[in-house]
């Protein structure tokens, strides 16, 4: 055994930042370790020396390297003065090719340097190392300094997982892959995260030595880990290779809310094993999103008696938001009800889809049972991570006739299901997702938000009688964090829908879109410069077989309604300055619609007796949003030459931001049920190119 002893001079001697272990040296019993490379064996000198001692010496073999801490000066081979804090630090550099081949001594002197006991330690060097995609390039690298913590932005680090909510099943009795505790086929591993164990060393562990994956009991509930098959085994029969190929057999379950902590094989020699990671639920209001997963090494003492920890590697994963898509995103297919009175809508909208080179998905009728209202039951989103990015349907609490649509026909292979479930006597017109909105990319006093923001519609903050959007979609809506959500004031609309009164379009310039809002100030400024270019008479409805038709003069003249619209007109008006704050947006940014409202009449009104204001006419502002092609409810206007003037108004606003307008007859079987265009459709969109992960927070 070559000696070493600390130098004279030590004081310069820096040490790269590592893990310290505690171990002990003992000098009636020969003590033996495993060493973790990649830390330190923390020895303190003075605990272990004999009574009387003053002096000690330290000798090693070559693996093995060492220094003293404080720095004590000493001449090589000299005994070295032994003081109160002196702790000896232990390392090696590569690891053991049998088990105990590397050894430490200490001796311990008196004060006429006579010796007084000898300690030896024997050290076994393995390399273990927990492994994910810390750096977010869809590889899993080695050792990765960052993969215990997570950081956000373009600089930041920590590794991705993704809730399994889609379904490898795509038939009958489907659910969730999340609510199996198993690997229902291979390409199911697809949506979950890589975590790779690498170890070197040894054959074998020394004796009672074991490695332990585990995770704490309030990570459980939203992650499960399995291992992939051993890459020794072999398959023996046809079968086996079936089961390889398919199932569960190659894939055991390591983790779970029932399994927080499990031993893991080591293979000895080089090594990995494989792991897959699977999350379970979004981040919501008791849950942050970050998960730790541990791999111990543990060491025995004696028979009977539990190991003990020393050596520890922690990964976090941060599972990945459910993000929404707006307007202005490229449209993927469009969704729409076929009911047994609605065919001048669907015509409309075949038309519309098919112009635009879109796909169009019909519901039928023994499907929705009636319910018309797509964008009520459902809205479209997708998560995403370095390995994988499928589009997830979030399902609504309102949970009309429709409420089957997005369980039954959405969730399958690539295609997630999530929703939130809320008490019945909570749930309000106000949780159908009409009334939950995305603006597009926005910058607000110097802070990005390149996902956009969730808009949604809430009771007005001092109203003592009100409806509210639940608070457990509200939870999850906050807790996603990418898109943080906006509440306007919507109770003021007897439907209570945030896409009453607004939308986003697509522009060439300024910021990328116009924010356009219904305005019963522009519709009374068209109607009026129609009586004064001599239109007065012209009718409303005219044509529209079953309506009562009325003139633009007994529209101006009607006192009742000019009041109604202007209490309209001041609850849009609050709104325009919330979404001009909390989206950065100017005046020239914003397209008023000319589109009045009407307070329901008494008989009309809603159970807690408060009046509440509905579309007068087609509500423009509830179109659906193609690319450059619009879908506009067709509002029947007064017609000036033959064609309809507020139709020429939304041509013209519209028009100048290239954009084509499509007017499609919703009036008997939509606009009568209080609801249009975009209420009676849904879009599913391309997702974001920007990453969530990039964004700073």
């Amino acid at each position: 055994m070559s000696q070493r002893v600390s130098r004279t001079d030590t004081s310069a001697l820096v040490l790269p930042k590592k893990k310290e272990v505690t171990c002990r040296l003992d000098t009636e019993n020969r003590q033996s370790t495993v060493h973790v490379i990649g830390t330190y064996l923390k020895a303190s000198l003075k605990r272990s020396s004999p009574p009387r001692s003053k002096f000690f010496s330290v000798k090693c073999t070559a693996n093995v390297q060492y220094s003293i801490s404080p720095p004590t000066p000493g001449e090589p081979l000299s005994p070295i003065p032994l003081n109160g804090n002196s702790v000896l630090l232990i390392s090696m550099s590569r690891a053991s090719e049998s088990e105990n081949d590397s050894k430490l001594s200490v001796q311990y002197y008196g004060e006429n340097k006579e010796v007084l006991g000898r300690a030896v330690l024997h050290l076994t060097a393995v390399e273990i190392s927990l492994d994910v995609d810390a750096d977010r390039d869809g590889v899993v690298e080695k050792n990765n300094v960052n993969k215990g913590s997570w950081k956000w932005g373009p600089n930041g680090h920590g590794a991705i997982l993704l809730v399994n909510c889609d379904s490898e099943q795509k038939y009958r009795n489907k659910k969730p892959d999340w609510e199996h505790d198993f690997v229902t086929k291979v390409s199911d591993l697809k949506d979950m995260s890589v975590m790779v164990l690498r170890t070197r060393g040894p054959a074998k562990l020394p004796e009672g030595y074991k490695l332990t994956m585990h995770i704490s009991q309030g990570h459980a509930e939203s992650v499960r880990v399995f291992r992939s098959r051993s890459p020794g085994a072999k398959e023996n029969t046809l079968l086996d290779k079936f089961l390889y190929t398919n199932f569960v057999k190659n894939y055991p379950l390591m983790l779970s809310r029932d399994v927080l902590s499990q031993e893991v094989p080591y293979l000895g020699g080089v090594a990995e094993t494989t792991f897959h990671v699977e999350g379970l639920r979004f981040p919501d209001n008791d849950f942050n999103g970050l998960v730790n997963i541990n791999l111990s090494l543990l060491e025995p003492i004696a028979h009977d008696i539990p190991e003990t920890p020393i050596f520890t590697d922690t990964v976090v994963f941060r599972v990945a938001p459910w993000i929404m898509t707006p307007n202005t995103l490229q449209p993927v297919e469009v969704f729409v009800c076929n009911t047994a009175d609605n065919n001048p809508f669907l015509k409309g909208m075949r038309n519309l889809v098919a112009k635009s080179g879109y796909k169009l998905k019909i519901c039928q009728e023994y499907v929705n049972r009636g319910d018309r209202w797509m964008q009520d039951e459902l809205e479209f989103g997708y998560i995403d991570s370095p390995h994988q990015q499928f589009p997830v349907v979030l399902d609504s609490p309102r949970d009309g006739k429709l409420q089957d649509f997005p369980y039954d026909e959405l969730l399958g292979p690539d295609f997630g299901y999530v929703t939130r479930v809320a008490e019945r006597e909570d749930v309000s017109s106000l949780d159908s997702f009409g009334n939950l909105e995305v603006s597009p990319p926005v910058t607000v006093n110097g802070k990005k938000y390149p996902l956009g923001r969730i808009i949604i519609g809430v009771a007005f903050p001092t109203a003592t009688k009100g409806r509210n959007m639940t608070k457990v979609v509200q939870d999850f809506l906050w807790a996603q964090k990418v898109q943080e959500p906006i509440a306007l004031f919507s109770d003021w609309l007897y439907v209570g829908h945030v896409d009453e009164f607004m939308t986003f379009v697509p522009a060439p310039n300024r910021k990328g879109f116009r924010l356009l809002l219904a305005s019963p100030d522009a519709g009374y400024k068209l109607f009026r410069g129609l009586q004064s270019d001599g239109h007065g008479k012209a009718k409303m409805f005219d044509g529209q077989g079953g309506e009562e038709t009325i003139t633009v003069d007994e529209i101006i003249d009607d006192e009742n309604l000019q009041a109604q619209n202007n209490y309209v007109q001041s609850c849009i008006d609050w709104n325009r300055d919330v979404l001009k704050r909390e989206l950065g947006l100017d005046e020239e940014d914003i397209i008023d619609l000319p589109i009045l409202f009407k307070l329901m009449t008494e008989g009309e009104e809603k159970e807690d007796g408060v009046l509440r204001a509905v579309a007068y006419y087609p509500d423009m502002v509830n179109m659906i949003v193609l690319g450059k092609n619009l879908g506009i409810p067709k509002p029947f206007g007064p017609k000036v030459n033959g064609r309809c003037a507020l139709e020429a108004e939304i041509c013209s606003l519209m028009e100048g931001l290239g954009l084509s307008c499509t007017f499609i007859d919703d009036f008997a079987t939509y606009h009568k049920l209080l609801g249009e265009v975009h209420c009676g459709s849904n879009v599913r969109r391309e997702p974001f190119d920007f990453k969530w992960w990039n964004l700073e927070m």
